[in-house]
């Protein structure tokens, strides 16, 4: 049956719908990786959005386990140039079509995703409807995508513990990503989970050795009645903090964030650490950064930045063992450009540690 992906600006653009054939409404928003797409659709960073992949062929390789980054499909819908029906691959258990079906995910393809995408950076993200009847599309029916919170669907509802040795890090949750975990308990760290809106109380009696903010959907403004909260968590804790995270402790510690045109969502973005020079291949995937104006009037200082556009991609305070980044280094890109982040995140727990023994 033939689909339609209507923009909020009046564009329509056609193809064919593949499984669920039902009406979503979400932020129309493009991924531009070869691969990792089941990856994005279980990211609850993507929670709400309709996503279009800029690679041509997507779902060749199938569905596999242990990929998932959580336990749901996260997107409202899909949009692709060609879906393969087949996953060639050994470890495939089943095809993107018929996981999109069993998750009530629609797939819109043969769409012509490259004007898609022309339009978007032309114009910006907003808002679109996948439809079988673009005739019919009422906006009044549909909230501003700019006024609805996706973090209290995506964050875990009760502490969640993942046994390990000895150190222990708790793990804010905004949305948080599967192979956080896996990364955290890689280092033999006892990982507990806690809920976005967890109280520095509760965080404080559990006694951690160090804190992790994690990735989210959404503009961290969303989350600012939290902010006093996430700030005393932190200057209590080493924290390492990633993606919504990093734009949380920005706006805890006096800088101020901004909206980009069209996000950055990939897996192939040039980040350069300005303390070493050095430029890691990273997987992105937000549409919010820090503002680079406000930095000054803040207690952090830059440490990488975004080789394309310059925007700022991590942070650490002047004083404080806070180090922040914008991308995301548990996703293997690389494919593992990042992982030191996580041996400077336990160093600095040791560091601490150590002090703290011989204060």
């Amino acid at each position: 049956m033939k689909g339609y992906i209507v923009l909020e600006n009046g564009d329509v653009f056609t193809g064919e719908m593949a499984g669920q054939q039902r009406e979503v409404y979400g932020e129309a928003v493009f991924f531009t990786g070869m691969t990792g797409y089941q990856e994005v659709v279980t990211d609850p960073s993507y929670r709400g959005q309709i996503v279009v992949f800029t690679y041509p062929l997507i779902g060749n390789y199938g569905m596999q386990d242990y990929t998932d980054q959580s336990n749901e499909w996260q997107p409202k819908a899909i949009i692709v140039g060609e879906c393969s029906p087949v996953g060639h691959h050994h470890l495939s258990y089943s095809s993107l079509t018929d996981v999109a079906d069993q998750n009530d995910v629609p797939i819109l393809t043969g769409v012509d995703t490259r004007a898609i995408v022309k339009t978007i950076r032309s114009e910006g993200a907003m808002g679109a409807v996948i439809t079988t009847n673009p005739d019919v599309v009422d906006w009044s029916n549909y909230s501003s995508i700019e006024s609805v919170s996706y973090v209290p669907d995506v964050s875990t509802k009760s502490i969640e513990q993942y046994d390990g040795g000895s150190l222990h890090i708790g793990l804010y949750d905004f949305g948080h990503k599967n192979a956080m975990v896996k990364e955290l308990s890689a280092f033999g760290a006892k990982v507990t989970v806690l809920p976005y809106d967890t109280p520095f109380d509760t965080v404080k009696s559990m006694q951690f050795d160090g804190v992790l903010f994690s990735n989210g959907p959404g503009d961290p403004k969303q989350l600012l009645e939290h902010l006093d909260t996430y700030k005393q968590v932190a200057i209590h804790h080493p924290t390492f903090a990633i993606c919504l995270g990093h734009q949380l402790m920005a706006l805890a510690f006096g800088a101020d964030t901004k909206k980009l045109k069209f996000g950055h969502r990939g897996a192939n973005q040039p980040v350069i650490d300005l303390q070493t020079g050095k430029v890691d291949m990273t997987a992105q995937n937000h549409g919010f950064v820090v503002d680079e104006q406000s930095i000054d009037q803040s207690s952090l200082v830059v440490t990488h930045e975004n080789v394309n556009d310059q925007s700022i991609e991590g942070l650490k305070h002047h004083e404080l063992p806070i180090m922040t980044v914008q991308y995301h280094p548990e996703a293997s890109p690389g494919p593992k450009d990042s992982h030191p982040l996580f041996h400077r995140f336990f160093q600095m727990i040791q560091t601490e540690k150590e002090v703290t023994l011989y204060a």
